[in-house]
């Protein structure tokens, strides 16, 4: 080992939840303990997404260890004491490091007074860790976990601990994508204008890009004042950028299957989720803001009336806020009803005689309601992430809800489902992640966000202001 390298000692959660964690501490060395490598062993079997993680990182390890994961004899004849070399495997665009990978290969003292129970496996993994640093003096002893109390009790103990950063999309969510790009009254004198048309009843201007600008494809922009306007960057170029003045759905004749927006970031919401060349619609925002509300109007005006999608397909992640209740009977659907509270509420506000006879109104009698919600229903199907993988969706509109709960790797799985003519609508609050070692900056929501705002066929915005309840809106600023 190099004396100025760090030697990183890695808990099993680290592994569990990136395999590829052991390619990418890139020139600095890595240590497993054998209790790490045992609780990877029992956490292998199943099917959600820690044990195929955990299956992932058996083969890493035996494809290091024997090159092409033959066993052969010159694959069984390495020598674990001086490390193998972490060669990361084809299909792996990470960059490449030039550390080793060492093993536990003894066993380690007993004894510490202040570890307490030596069979909890997290005493076990500090144990190692103090080992190593009386061991080797000369090394950087690091160690990475996602666990905090085994972070807090590394410190006590003197040992340099960090989490896990190499899976965050953003050092800090201040500097999260918000979709919005509010400008003053000044603008147009900043900005020269160098053209506008109309096309189909739709408005465009094309003005000179500033080098300081930054602007995004579907970006939304809000000019305040007298000559303010709301509009979508449609074009991104070297030299100029083209925008398109935003439908105004807060009036009753563009209200979208019975809802008008009640503010500029709900209005953009719906232009982004109307609009048949986006794709992919990001939409974030505190309880209350109408995400789910906009988004199933949307799809409902899209499939019922425009005929654009054959069905709007419903999924999210099954993460309980309190105690689990237990195994739920029934169908996959019947299964997935209780989750589906937001989904329920909302369709039975859309189908309320008041607020759909605000748009011309279709409900008035107990019977029209009830025919309206049972068609409704059939267009609509809950369907479980757990069943995600391997399936394409043709012409659907597609809707994740609570996204902050899901991993990255589960966001690419869903996303990679769509097939030709599908838009994905992905919903969700990074202040209320009930996945266990998922934060802010690493929510699968967070990382689409920020992956997905240099495409020209994907939108965002972040919804601010409430609109559920005054009582609602005091307790989420209050409380």
């Amino acid at each position: 080992m190099t004396k100025n390298k760090r030697l990183y000692l890695l808990d099993t959660n680290v592994l569990m939840h990136d395999p590829t964690a052991l390619f990418r501490f890139e020139e600095h060395d890595i240590y497993l303990p054998m209790v790490v490598l045992e609780e990877l062993d029992r956490a292998k079997k199943g099917v959600s997404e820690v044990a195929r993680n955990v299956r992932q990182v058996s083969r890493f390890l035996n494809e290091l260890m024997h090159g092409d994961g033959s066993d052969d004899k010159e694959g069984a004849a390495v020598n674990l004491d001086q490390g193998i070399a972490l060669i990361q495997p084809e299909g792996l665009n990470l960059q490449i490091g030039t550390g080793r990978l060492y093993f536990q290969t003894q066993a380690l003292a007993k004894g510490h007074a202040l570890l307490g129970d030596h069979s909890l496996a997290d005493n076990e993994i500090l144990l190692a860790a103090l080992t190593l640093s009386h061991e080797r003096p000369d090394l950087e002893i690091v160690l990475v976990s996602k666990d905090i109390n085994l972070r807090i009790k590394a410190a006590i103990h003197g040992i340099l601990a960090e989490d896990y950063h190499n899976d965050r999309a953003l050092d800090d969510l201040s500097l999260l994508y918000t979709g919005l790009n509010e400008r003053d009254g000044a603008f147009w004198e900043r900005h020269n204008t160098e053209d506008s048309w109309t096309e189909e009843g739709r408005t465009f201007y094309r003005i000179a890009r500033q080098a300081d600008d930054a602007w995004y494809p579907n970006q939304c922009l809000r000019l305040e004042g007298d000559h303010g306007i709301e509009a979508l960057v449609r074009e991104v170029g070297d030299e100029h950028v083209v925008f398109e003045l935003a439908q105004d759905h807060r009036r009753a004749n563009l209200s979208v299957w019975g809802i008008q927006a009640r503010n500029p970031e709900q209005n953009f919401a719906l232009n982004l989720l109307m609009d048949p060349e986006i794709d992919f619609v990001t939409l974030l925002g505190t309880a209350g803001t109408g995400k789910t509300l906009l988004t199933l109007a949307a799809g409902l005006a899209q499939t019922m009336d425009e005929k654009r999608y054959r069905e709007i397909i419903v999924t999210r992640a099954t993460v309980s806020v309190g105690e689990d209740i237990g195994y739920l009977p029934g169908t996959e659907e019947e299964k997935m009803t209780p989750w589906m509270g937001a989904l329920t509420d909302n369709l039975e506000f859309l189908t309320e005689p008041d607020g759909a006879d605000q748009s011309g109104g279709a409900f008035s009698t107990a019977w029209g309601r009830s025919a309206t919600q049972e068609l409704l229903t059939s267009k609509i199907k809950v369907r479980s992430l757990n069943f995600m993988r391997g399936r394409t969706f043709l012409n659907r509109y597609l809707i994740i809800d609570e996204a902050q709960n899901i991993t990255p790797k589960q966001m690419k799985t869903l996303i990679t489902r769509a097939g030709p003519g599908t838009k994905i609508v992905c919903l969700g609050n990074v202040e209320q992640i009930d996945t266990p070692y998922l934060t802010e900056t690493t929510s699968g929501l967070t990382y689409a966000i920020d992956r997905f705002k240099d495409w020209a066929h994907a939108g965002h915005i972040t919804l601010k202001r409430g609109e559920r309840s005054r009582l609602a809106d005091f307790a989420s600023q209050a409380l």
